[in-house]
């Protein structure tokens, strides 16, 4: 676990804190973002909004440790992300981070219940029934991943990175394969696991129903985040 007597000071100096990113810049044939400023707190949702192609998949990417900015850093607890060991950046995505793609990455040609097992076993977290329960996916758990609608392997993908009990949930468009209503259910419970858990969550969307739903909006707009009222 990404855990040090060295480490311990710091989140005491960064108590509701959990992650702060300094002046990041970014691109790629052409600059994305520029001088971006963000935290995310304990029990905050942030929202970011965006046309397709203004960077905010890109964002999401290097704020979850998947990517190394061109400029500028990420702190977790204090401590800067990509100074880190790759054990110890392993750790930190193994344990600490969640992040809910578009496409889910579920593995094919196991049932829903193995896919749930598979991240019980490496996070060392037990299944929440409670949690299946309000994803309403418990009717699926024999059913192999293939054989589920879109909106189910999404609820199933959300599932798997909730099941981890992560410090930080980065989700891109996690509602986007969903009914309005359906989709309000899955904002319930990760909105509910960030407030009752003292966790974070940052989402990337189109939606701007969902969006208004976080603590924060920002929206990426000329290499700039913008703070919106919705």
């Amino acid at each position: 676990m990404f855990e040090t007597a060295a480490n311990t000071s710091a989140q005491k100096r960064y108590t509701n804190t959990l992650l702060q990113a300094k002046d990041l810049s970014h691109g790629f044939d052409y600059t994305l973002f520029e001088n971006i400023n963000i935290s995310i707190n304990k029990k905050e949702s942030i929202a970011i909004l965006g046309i397709s192609g203004s960077g905010k998949s890109t964002l999401l990417h290097i704020l979850a440790t998947l990517l190394k900015p061109k400029k500028g850093s990420v702190d977790y607890l204090g401590q800067n992300m990509y100074l880190q060991s790759d054990k110890n950046l392993l750790e930190i995505r193994r344990k600490e981070i969640g992040i809910i793609f578009q496409s889910h990455y579920l593995f094919k040609g196991f049932s829903v219940k193995e896919n749930l097992e598979i991240s019980s076993l490496i996070s060392n977290k037990k299944i929440d029934i409670n949690l299946i329960k309000k994803l309403k996916i418990e009717n699926t758990l024999k059913q192999n991943v293939s054989e589920l609608s879109g909106g189910q392997q999404q609820r199933v993908s959300i599932a798997r990175v909730l099941i981890k009990k992560p410090r930080l949930i980065f989700a891109d468009e996690p509602t986007g394969n969903l009914d309005r209503e359906t989709a309000n259910d899955v904002m319930d419970v990760m909105l509910e696991y960030t407030k009752q858990s003292d966790r974070g969550l940052f989402i990337v969307t189109h939606d701007e129903k969902i969006a208004s739903r976080c603590n924060t909006v920002y929206r990426l707009k000329n290499k700039r985040l913008i703070p919106v009222i919705l």
